[in-house]
């Protein structure tokens, strides 16, 4: 009998064994079918009270994970002996068993360590002497079937002795959950023989081997999972910091050093007494999360998931705080604690090195180059940087810092028990040292560091010493940002900014970001761009706008780095704008000129303008995979080019007519078309379309419209991938009337693609001209053939009122159902003085499908006319802009008409069903919206 669960309290108020063996004892039946299906509802009842009285446990102790997951495999291991005991002995009972009809039940894996969720599998293993008898047989697979008739989801095996030892030996994952194995019921002394031979026959002599693998298995995946701890939709099983991480820890102690529970790591030396603490804390910790989640998503569920973050919050009685809701206080924990599993891991492997590694072989990546001749005290072990003795820190803090800037220096890695000592000494840093300029010197060294800041930040900031030298940055340590949008903690996100600041300088990223690396050489002063990249985020979760409070804390954070008061106020600047270059990009017309001398209004300087546009894009690209694309990129060059031609130049220096003379004179000469059939074409458009399109497009068009007015075809639509855009061009020639663009819109929603912008313009006879930029739902040109044709026949029954739209729209499913987690509250901003020539309105809504539809509806209703729109989206929050004029071409005014304006919007934008117009043609007035 095992004790393994001793320590539940009350433990036959979750299953009183006795019990319900009796009642099991008193049943009858005519056969055996018939006796093992009576017994099923007595064992459903037992197994479904268990569950009810642990469920209640952990609303009562939400934090008891160990606890938790104890019950939930105790109350397994009960039923698992009723079932054994029933099949054995009512079912095919053995008067006088032969040697070799004899059976033993294991618990391995999960199971075997005596934790589990509510939908946890149960691994059990089925053993026998030799070969499998016949009643073996029967008792397994009748076994089997009641277990399956219960609801239990069971993964098992049925082995002989000898079979068992040869598959361990031939098969990781097998070794593995053997290696957990547990007595669970029937032949005691069989098991025995099963684990002695275990021990002698499979694990001796392999220890090593058994290690390199594990660790590998390990490595592979991290990998996959993304390798990253800090994903705001973590796999607290399998992700990197997650349960499996100590699993793993456990497995390689318990298979190299025989120890048999996790305290006994501390007696064999591989932890402390306090980390071994930090350790049952984690693990607790984990556990508790996962049973919770089990229990919400009532199913075998491992992913931390956005719809289910804030319930568990609840449930395990977070609180909201100034600045702070409770679900990111949970997350902020969550990730903490995996931080503590990586702590903990790097130690564990230290010691692995020191007991398996062969002389000049490490089970950890070594980096090779130089032995540096001056470490300034610190000694290299066995090729990483290291403290001589243990007082070492304590003698002058500032080594602490120093280290760091060594191991930048010489490309080294820090010995995992030096970065021990230096998380244990991190408490001595201080005011003093703060202050101290040696200390600052060490730091800004490695910030701007011409090899990889990253890796040694990182570092740093596993250690802690990060956030005790800027405490502002040990704030947002781990500190999430509950939306959609984020996909990494605030300091993850930073982190990996100021990597991809360090591989554009180094021209590691040409490919992705052409010219960037030239920029960057250009700027003045580049430690200020990457204290600004540091800093942008620093104050999120302060209740307030954090590009200000940003600002503020770069202000006082800089001076002490050792920067100047002209870096400090660049730094400061930046932080405080470095939403503004993303915002006028990818919401505003950048064609536009007053756009332009707006922006260039503000940034005031080219030395501002390159360290903008380097920040910006690091951190869109820092976000997460996916959210930087070709399209964002070409905006931000666009509106880079524009801005710095006016610092340079003055706005003055080429007018608009002239640029619009220069792009119709090149598309004139591309075209050959001869100067009195161009001269008539380039009349028809008025100003607007030439300065917003680019040469390629404005090609693109010509063409188009040449052979549908030759053709006569009253609609003609053309569809061009565009990988330079990194989207697809659809471009839609036809008469002009009312509600035009809300139908295409909603057409191309049915199509299976999302319009990113929008740029759309009515010819002085009548006709409209759209261009419009669609992607798929992974951000990527709409491209597949069939796909394009599909959508051409969209628009085409739209606009010729062939199907029912709005019905179609209505009855076409979200794919995002983890969206409803997040609330964004419709907003409607509405601006006169953005423009010159338009009425400019910016919408905030909570993104779903054909809200661009719905929106372009509400215009249509409004009776305005759409000049552009331009769409982004940010996670679960759409911001879509229109550019809009009354049906004269004039700017909206009006208090009356603007309210009205506004109602309409906000009813669309807040999913209020708007009943389908049919188009009016008696209207006068032409109407591209």
């Amino acid at each position: 009998m095992t004790n393994r669960f001793d320590h539940l309290p009350a433990r036959r108020a979750i299953i009183d064994r006795r019990a319900i063996a009796d009642a099991l004892d008193a049943l009858q039946a005519a056969d055996t079918l018939a006796l093992r299906l009576a017994a099923t509802p007595v064992l459903r009842a037992a197994l479904a009270a268990g569950r009810d009285e642990i469920a209640r446990r952990l609303t009562e102790s939400p934090s008891a994970g160990n606890e938790i997951a104890a019950s939930y495999a105790f109350l397994t291991d009960q039923i698992l002996r009723l079932v054994f005991d029933f099949t054995t002995q009512r079912l095919y009972p053995l008067s006088n068993p032969s040697a070799g009809e004899r059976l033993t039940l294991a618990a391995v894996g999960g199971y075997g360590r005596g934790e589990m969720a509510l939908h946890s599998d149960i691994d059990i293993a089925f053993l026998t002497p030799w070969k499998q008898a016949a009643w073996a047989e029967q008792v397994i697979e009748s076994m089997l079937y009641t277990l399956w008739d219960l609801g239990l989801k069971v993964g098992h095996s049925s082995r002989s002795l000898d079979e068992m030892v040869r598959m361990a030996n031939s098969d990781l994952t097998i070794r593995t959950a053997l290696l957990e194995a547990r007595y669970v019921w029937g032949d005691q002394p069989l098991y025995d023989e099963a684990a002695r031979r275990f021990d002698t026959q499979v694990v001796a002599g392999t220890a090593r081997a058994f290690v390199a693998e594990k660790l590998g298995e390990r490595n592979a995946r991290h990998e996959r999972m993304g390798d990253s701890r800090y994903v705001v939709e973590p796999n607290l099983k399998e992700g990197k910091g997650g349960l499996r991480d100590l699993h793993a820890l456990f497995w390689i102690g318990k298979y190299a050093y025989q120890v048999r529970d996790v305290g006994d790591l501390v007696e064999r030396g591989l932890f402390t007494a306090q980390e071994l603490k930090r350790f049952r804390k984690a693990e607790n910790f984990l556990w508790a999360v996962r049973c919770h989640l089990h229990v919400l998503s009532r199913r075998a569920e491992d992913r931390l998931t956005f719809d289910v973050q804030s319930e568990i919050a609840r449930r395990m009685r977070y609180a909201d705080r100034p600045g702070k809701s409770a679900v990111e206080r949970f997350m902020q924990h969550y990730f903490l604690i995996a931080k503590e599993v990586g702590d903990l891991t790097a130690i564990f492997l230290a010691h692995l090195d020191e007991t398996f590694a062969a002389k000049g072989r490490r089970f950890g990546i070594t980096l090779t180059g130089r032995k540096p001749r001056k470490l300034e005290g610190f000694v290299l072990d066995r090729g990483r940087l290291a403290a001589p003795s243990d007082g070492f820190f304590a003698e002058d803090p500032v080594r602490l810092l120093q280290m760091f800037a060594l191991a930048d220096l010489h490309a080294l890695e820090i010995h995992p028990l030096t970065l021990r000592m230096a998380g244990r000494d991190a408490k001595m840093i201080d005011a003093r040292v703060r202050a101290d300029p040696e200390a600052n010197r060490h730091f800004m060294h490695v910030l701007a560091s011409k090899r990889d800041p990253e890796r040694v930040l990182r570092t740093m900031n596993e250690a802690g010493i990060f956030g005790r030298f800027v405490p502002d940055f040990g704030r947002v340590v781990a500190q999430m940002q509950f939306d959609m949008y984020h996909h990494y903690t605030v300091d993850e996100h930073t982190l990996r900014a100021i990597g991809l600041l360090s591989r554009i300088e180094r021209g590691l990223l040409e490919d992705q970001h052409p010219g960037a690396a030239k920029i960057l050489e250009q700027v003045v002063c580049r430690r200020a761009v990457y204290v600004a990249v540091l800093l942008h985020d620093i104050a999120k979760g302060r209740g307030g706008d954090h590009s200000v409070l940003g600002a503020d804390v770069a202000r006082k954070l800089c001076p002490r780095f050792g920067m100047t008061p002209a870096e400090t106020e660049t730094v400061a600047w930046l932080v405080e704008q470095h939403l503004l270059m993303s915002a006028v990009a990818f919401k505003r017309d950048l064609s536009d000129f007053k756009t332009i001398l707006d922006f260039a209004e503000r940034v005031q300087s080219p030395e501002r303008l390159r360290q903008l546009l380097l920040l910006t894009t690091v951190d869109i690209r820092a976000v997460g995979p996916g959210v930087w694309n070709d399209w964002k990129r070409q905006l931000l060059g666009t509106l880079f080019a524009g801005a710095e031609e006016v610092l340079r130049l003055g706005h003055q220096q080429r007018g608009r007519i002239e640029r619009i003379n220069l792009k119709q004179d090149e598309l004139g000469a591309q075209l050959g078309w001869g100067r009195a059939l161009f001269d008539v074409y380039r009349k028809r458009f008025p100003d607007s379309y030439w300065v917003a399109e680019g040469g390629d497009i404005l090609a693109r068009n010509a063409r188009l419209i040449a052979a549908a007015d030759a053709a006569e075809q009253p609609l003609s639509i053309e569809t061009q991938p565009d990988a330079s855009r990194g989207a697809t061009l659809v471009t839609i020639y036809a008469a002009d009337h009312p509600g035009l663009f809300y139908r295409i819109a909603g057409a191309i929603h049915l199509a299976g693609a999302s319009i990113i912008d929008a740029r759309i313009h009515t010819t002085r006879d009548g006709m409209a001209i759209d261009n419009l930029l669609v992607q798929d739902p992974f951000g990527k040109p709409f491209d597949d053939p069939m796909r394009l044709r599909r959508l051409e026949t969209a628009i085409e029954d739209a606009l010729a009122n062939r199907s029912q739209l709005a019905a179609k729209l209505a009855t076409k499913p979200s794919h995002r159902t983890r969206a409803d987690a997040f609330v964004v509250a419709p907003n409607v901003l509405i601006d006169n003085k953005a423009s010159n020539r338009y009425t400019v309105v910016e919408v905030n809504a909570h993104d779903r499908p054909a809200l661009l539809h719905a929106l372009a509806h509400a215009l249509f209703q409004a009776k305005v006319t759409i000049r552009s729109a331009h769409v982004a989206t940010y996670g679960t929050r759409a911001v879509d802009t229109f550019y809009l004029t009354d049906l004269i071409g004039d700017k909206i005014d009006g208090a009356a008409r603007l309210r009205t304006l506004e109602r309409l919007l906000l009813a669309a934008a807040g999913g209020k069903p708007i009943e389908e117009e049919a188009p009016r043609p008696k209207e006068k007035a032409k109407v591209s919206a």
